[in-house]
């Protein structure tokens, strides 16, 4: 038997680890990312692309692309530790400050929407910044159509419907459903290969109503996850109670998740123990959508908002150990 991590957790040589592929958005995504790059060398981001604020909206709006910035987050996430990726990285996320047209625009951003003029491939343009940036894995969108989020919300009794992810994401009240417009857009064959090849599948943290929900409302992919054999794994928010799921505790974001995804069988729920807050209701609904709860330490510190990499990391390959004792890796 070899190891899959070394004393300091970083993935030995000589073995590849499984197919991993991981959906979301933003920050949450970002985190995933980083942290599968310690068990895996075979990992592809699935991203949602509904964003219409900041830079991502300006450029969508003015030239009718998909909003570049989570994809940049995401490209971000997977550059290699070299200086040549640590300097990339830093450039893509670098954002001008003036008082003109590129004010708060992210260079990334532009460099992406650059390579989707230049190639007319969405696809295409990714893997050409990916490799610019030497990216340690693939980046694919959710969807080949700029998304809309409409979410229906209630405040003091009255409910009302806002349009568009940063409204969504910060408009008072409690979501009670949210819808994509269209209901029925083109998916990238190159993304629902992925799904289809993967042997681990990992949703979330992120926002839940506009980055993880959102893959549950594309049909073809809904679909493709269904059916997928891959072991699924879902890593829990480190604080539950966001803009966009006020009062909503761990338990609710998993029925949140069944009630959009009913037929979908997820293995492993990871929870950080200090992000329960009175909620007796956890391991049923873990249970409910037919998954194992995992209990461990992945916050990076007491105070801090952000998962670990190598905390999550270890969380995850304990997730996958069924996989890889399976290929003969179960001494971790």
């Amino acid at each position: 038997m070899r190891t899959l991590l070394d004393s300091n957790g970083w993935m030995t040589r000589g073995w590849t680890g499984p197919n991993i592929v991981a959906l979301g958005g933003g920050h949450g995504l970002s985190a995933t990312l980083r942290a599968l790059r310690h068990i895996t060398r075979q990992l592809t981001a699935v991203v949602t692309v509904a964003d219409d604020g900041g830079s991502s909206g300006r450029l969508r709006e003015e030239l009718g692309v998909l909003p570049p910035g989570d994809l940049r987050m995401a490209l971000a996430a997977l550059c290699d530790d070299t200086d040549w990726g640590l300097t990339w990285r830093d450039a893509m996320q670098h954002r001008f400050s003036s008082e003109g047209p590129l004010d708060n625009h992210a260079l990334g951003n532009l460099l992406i929407v650059t390579m989707w003029d230049l190639l007319g491939d969405v696809v295409e343009g990714l893997d050409w910044v990916a490799r610019l940036l030497n990216c340690k894995g693939k980046v694919l969108p959710m969807c080949a159509d700029p998304m809309e989020i409409e979410a229906d919300l209630v405040l003091d009794g009255k409910k009302r419907t806002v349009h568009g992810q940063a409204k969504a994401a910060k408009a008072p009240g409690k979501v009670v459903d949210v819808r994509l417009s269209p209901t029925h857009p083109r998916v990238c064959p190159e993304t629902i290969q992925a799904i289809k090849d993967a042997e681990g599948i990992v949703l979330g943290p992120g926002s839940w109503y506009t980055s993880v929900i959102p893959h549950l409302l594309v049909p073809e992919l809904a679909a493709a996850l269904q059916q997928s054999s891959a072991v699924k794994v879902m890593v829990m928010n480190l604080q539950p109670h966001t803009d966009e799921t006020e009062d909503l505790t761990l338990s609710g974001h998993i029925e949140a998740f069944r009630h959009y995804a009913p037929d979908t069988k997820i293995d492993v729920v990871i929870v950080d123990p200090t992000a329960i807050e009175d909620d007796d209701d956890l391991e049923s609904a873990a249970e409910s959508i037919g998954a194992k709860l995992i209990m461990r330490q992945v916050r990076a510190g007491s105070a801090s908002e952000q998962h670990d990499p190598l905390r999550l990391a270890a969380a995850l390959r304990d997730a996958f150990e069924g996989y890889l004792s399976e290929v003969g890796f179960s001494e971790l």
